[in-house]
């Protein structure tokens, strides 16, 4: 029996443009869509939109035109509270510099979106000892971030970012400091977090290899949809394809290890 598809995130004709000496339109009346348990890259040039397109879908900013639908919520009709809390519930966030907090131990950092939360400590418990045992970090939670390789550090930073599990992950530029290995870890670690909690995982990237990963990829240049394609069964193709568009794109096609 074929899932209904459930809608998390919908943008509609959003347009932002930022005020300055020189008016600069960011995004220029772009439609976007992501269901429920999708896994999507959002690829183009630098200046193309993406963090932009990221920044408005984490309500962190907001369009200067158009409609944000987050979950059946428009962020716009939220005051500043309910803004935040909307934020802290609904979203994992998985940056490219991992912010880990130096003064904690890995598993404090790991359950402060829960501490922020007051739950109670037997369910913080319970929830760090299932996701430590998920990321592979169960053996080292009382080390401290500077003890930590550059993917066990971002293993915990996925960790705290699916802690409260949120309906969406963002990331941006997860593995961009990362080894071919740490961040082959990591993007597995994020497949199978998609795959079995069905959590909808947004990841902008330059990273052909990262995107492959992906069930869609989405291309914007100058703010504007570019391209999409879809998966293939096969990983390999699905990355030739994704080259194929970033050529046409002028795009960042350098990286070519191994898959």
């Amino acid at each position: 029996m074929k899932r209904m598809k459930k809608s998390i995130v919908k943008l509609e004709q959003v347009t932002k443009i930022y005020e300055g000496k020189v008016m600069h339109r960011a995004l220029n009346r772009l439609d976007f869509e992501a269901d429920q348990g999708e896994f999507i890259a959002i690829m183009g040039p630098s200046g193309s939109g993406k963090t932009t397109l990221l920044n408005i879908i984490s309500t962190i900013d907001m369009p200067t035109y158009g409609r944000v639908i987050i979950d059946g919520i428009e962020p716009e009709a939220l005051n500043s509270n309910e803004l935040a809390l909307f934020r802290r519930h609904n979203f994992g966030f998985v940056f490219q510099d991992i912010n880990l907090l130096s003064s904690l131990t890995l598993e404090e950092n790991i359950v402060l979106p829960l501490t922020l939360d007051g739950l109670p400590i037997a369910e913080m418990k319970k929830r760090v000892e299932q996701l430590a045992k998920q990321l592979s970090l169960k053996d080292i939670l009382n080390r401290r971030p500077d003890e930590l390789s550059g993917g066990q550090a971002q293993r915990t930073a996925v960790g705290r970012a699916l802690i409260h599990k949120p309906k969406l992950i963002l990331a941006d530029e997860p593995t961009g400091n990362l080894d071919s290995n740490s961040a082959k870890e990591v993007l597995e670690l994020l497949s199978v977090v998609n795959q079995t909690e069905r959590t909808t995982i947004i990841m902008v990237t330059h990273d052909p290899i990262a995107a492959s990963y992906c069930d869609r990829v989405l291309f914007i240049k100058d703010g504007e949809f570019f391209n999409e394609i879809y998966k293939d069964e096969r990983r390999q193709t699905f990355f030739q394809r994704i080259l194929n568009v970033l050529s046409l794109l002028g795009g960042n096609v350098h990286d070519l290890r191994m898959l």
